[in-house]
């Protein structure tokens, strides 16, 4: 009993170790650096990987599994939440930025989903088809408006993390 606390309180202080002081340089300008290949994907998420895996206990679990029990999320979903979030400030003006520089309102009224729908603009080029306001436009407008709140930024925050978003992601 008493090794079974201890245990838990290591990998409780590992993980805030590794949230403290491995995450953020992870994640750092995720919205502006956001890898697309599957290699720079991977790179990435081996991190966390090879980091649950050396938890006392976890060994033996796959990586999802590893993740449920720790009840943490994947690099890359991590990313494509910090990439809603940032559209959500755009969009309602919590941030300096103009939303004319990034988005144009959806012309055509849609009687399904939210009302805040985004027009998706073109991008043939590579550096461009993947650039924050290109790749997030198609995932804001699937957001469903009965799970999503808009309200304010703390329950968007909350709501986003009750959607599901694994068919943007592969972890």
């Amino acid at each position: 009993m008493i090794f079974k606390c201890f245990i838990s309180r290591d990998i409780t202080t590992l993980q805030r170790a590794f949230t403290v002081y491995i995450r953020p340089l992870l994640e750092y300008n995720a919205v502006v650096w956001s890898p697309v290949l599957k290699c720079d994907i991977v790179s990435i998420e081996k991190v966390q990987r090879r980091f649950t895996k050396r938890l006392p206990g976890l060994q033996h679990y796959s990586y999802a599994d590893r993740l449920k029990r720790l009840n943490i999320m994947s690099l890359e979903l991590r990313r494509l939440h910090i990439d809603l979030i940032m559209c959500y400030k755009i969009v309602f003006g919590i941030i300096d930025l103009r939303f004319d520089d990034f988005f144009t309102v959806n012309p055509s009224f849609s009687t399904r989903g939210h009302p805040y729908k985004l027009f998706r603009r073109r991008g043939d080029v590579n550096a461009r088809k993947h650039f924050f306001s290109i790749r997030i436009v198609t995932i804001w407008n699937s957001l469903p408006l009965d799970i999503v709140q808009f309200n304010s930024l703390s329950l968007f925050k909350k709501s986003i993390k009750h959607v599901d978003l694994s068919r943007y992601v592969m972890y």
